[in-house]
């Protein structure tokens, strides 16, 4: 990190560290990117890149987080989405050019994809 030097700068990072907390703490939007070897060698990481360029153009709100190995190694890239106390939903073989329309149907139009779906865990509410 460069050497901030001045008040202003300081309070701009203040402010961008402050939104980041506050989509992290308050959105209901989880987005969960499998990065364990199996993950990275398959591709996970430009899927990450692609998910983070897309919710910025869209100016979505949503906590986007890395774990190691999900377990499905034959299914990686696997990206999970949690929105409130909606089924958490898992994508498989997630590719950078399917992630725009993960996000416009999944995200924006509450549409899971089913063709994608290789998982999903409900919540006890729909049990």
């Amino acid at each position: 990190m460069p050497k901030l030097k001045s008040v202003e700068e300081l309070q701009e990072l203040r402010d961008r560290l402050k939104k980041d907390l506050s989509v992290r703490t308050e959105t209901s939007t989880t987005i969960i990117v499998g990065m364990g070897t199996c993950g990275i060698s398959a591709g996970a990481r430009e899927v990450m890149h692609a998910i983070l360029e897309e919710l910025k153009e869209r100016d979505i709100d949503a906590h986007v987080k890395t774990v190691g190995c999900i377990g499905m190694c034959a299914k990686e890239p696997l990206v999970d989405i949690q929105q409130g106390d909606e089924p958490r939903i898992t994508y498989g073989n997630v590719k950078p050019k399917m992630v725009s329309r993960i996000i416009e149907e999944h995200l924006v139009k509450g549409q899971v994809v089913d063709d994608w779906v290789v998982g999903r865990v409900t919540t006890d509410r729909e049990v």
